[in-house]
């Protein structure tokens, strides 16, 4: 089993489920937006400092292909990338390769001595030994997803299974999809017992449950999912699929922010957060951090409780790092992943 490379022991054991925590919380979604909307112009980062939030941006990055016509080659590559994120010569032009680059707000003493390699590369159930394979001493853990993904709508016991088997290959994490009906009807105690099944089935794997918040229909439906998911023992909660018609957007993302605040203010437990989908320049890779930052805090800035589902967003966060280091844009074409 890989270790989670930044803090293997950090789990949120969960509490019984306390209904009174969420159901008469309401959400002023006007108020939401507003402060969503305010979150870039609140703080200016700029130059070095950027480049800093850029590369904290790759460090909590989860690598992903989740694509029908997947290949244990694609993985391979994938894994490749996930291993050396930044080419070499932008690496060293950085500072990277030595004493490394550090700026203002990032987690803990910045990112001097730090490895950079991503958080986790993400694949399906059937290729994950070969990922494991490829990404053996890197540090970088696999991620699975499980449970019918993305539509979650299969019989639960072959959810189960389909997670007992990722983690038999030796996935450190799972990402599991809820079932939205639980929510839409209301039913807490079915999502509720869901939930913590999944999260008995993996064991020693981490936990991220995927609200697939574009199908919940309200911000309060999307606090009450985030709270049910913790309370069951969720040790991340992540935003969507990636596949449904609205996925990761800064509103949804303050909303389950302040809930994970609210549990831990609660319980003492910590809960990290996932956005998902919708994701795809450095803007959104700083604006994302940015919000971690105002909302949860400084902790919320490393790969352990932080991590951003965004694959296509590395390829423009190496053009912005390359103009940095070298005063110019490389063509888009160089940092296609393969």
């Amino acid at each position: 089993m890989t270790a989670h490379p930044t803090d293997s022991n950090r789990r949120n054991p969960g509490i019984a489920l306390d209904v009174a925590m969420f159901d008469t919380h309401a959400v002023n979604t006007r108020a939401v937006e507003r402060r969503a909307g305010s979150l870039s112009g609140r703080r200016s980062v700029k130059g070095a400092a950027q480049a800093a939030w850029l590369v904290n941006a790759i460090r909590c990055m989860d690598l992903t292909t989740l694509a029908g016509d997947d290949t244990p080659a694609r993985v391979a590559r994938l894994c490749a990338k996930a291993r050396q994120p930044l080419a070499p010569e932008l690496q060293a032009a950085l500072g990277l390769a030595g004493p490394g680059l550090a700026g203002p707000g990032l987690a803990g003493p910045g990112l001097a001595g730090l490895p950079l390699r991503v958080g986790a590369v993400c694949v399906y159930p059937t290729l994950v030994a070969g990922a494991v394979r490829a990404l053996e001493g890197s540090g970088v853990p696999v991620a699975s997803v499980a449970t019918g993904f993305p539509a979650g709508l299969m019989p639960l016991p072959l959810r189960l299974a389909e997670i007992r088997h990722a983690v038999g290959e030796g996935a450190a994490e799972i990402d599991i999809v809820i079932t939205r009906a639980h929510v839409l009807s209301r039913d807490w105690a079915a999502l509720y017992d869901e939930v913590a099944a999944m999260r008995d089935a993996c064991g020693p794997a981490h936990l991220k449950a995927i609200l697939a918040t574009g199908d919940l229909a309200s911000l309060r439906n999307v606090h009450a999912a985030s709270v049910v998911a913790m309370q069951a023992g969720a040790d991340f909660i992540k935003t969507s699929t990636g596949k449904e018609g609205v996925n990761a957007t800064l509103p949804v993302g303050l909303v389950m922010a302040r809930a994970i605040r609210d549990y831990r203010a609660a319980t003492g437990h910590t809960v990290g957060f996932k956005p998902a989908g919708g994701m795809k320049t450095a803007r959104d890779a700083l604006a994302w951090q940015i919000l971690m930052r105002e909302e949860l805090g400084r902790d919320w800035l490393s790969p352990a409780l932080f991590r951003l589902g965004a694959s296509s967003m590395l390829g423009d966060i190496e053009r912005q790092l390359h103009h940095h280091a070298t005063g110019r844009y490389s063509a888009a074409h160089r940092h296609a992943l393969a």
